[in-house]
């Protein structure tokens, strides 16, 4: 359902770059605040995150993490010395 809301501008020069924005994009001028204030809500949200990823990399940092690079690395050995032992055994079989 369509809302109706009225924005009034006490800057002139914003009012004018937004109404030649809208014609340069043909589109309503109420899009391009609708999706202004989408990414002003998002950007809120992600403000209100930071202190808890930062919490939880300090927490990782802390306890030793590991990167993702040696993690993956350690993986890729783990899994070639897997191939290495199956195909040891289908030789033996």
């Amino acid at each position: 359902m369509a809302r109706r809301m009225t924005v009034v501008f006490h800057d002139e020069g914003l009012y004018t770059s937004l109404k030649v924005e809208a014609a340069r994009r043909h589109m309503p001028a109420s899009d391009i605040i609708a999706d202004a204030v989408h990414e002003w809500l998002e950007s809120r949200e992600d403000a209100e995150l930071l202190p808890i990823v930062e919490a939880a990399h300090a927490e990782w940092e802390e306890k030793g993490g590991r990167s993702w690079s040696e993690v993956e690395r350690e993986m890729e050995e783990a899994l070639t010395q897997r191939e290495q032992a199956a195909e040891a055994k289908d030789v033996q079989a």
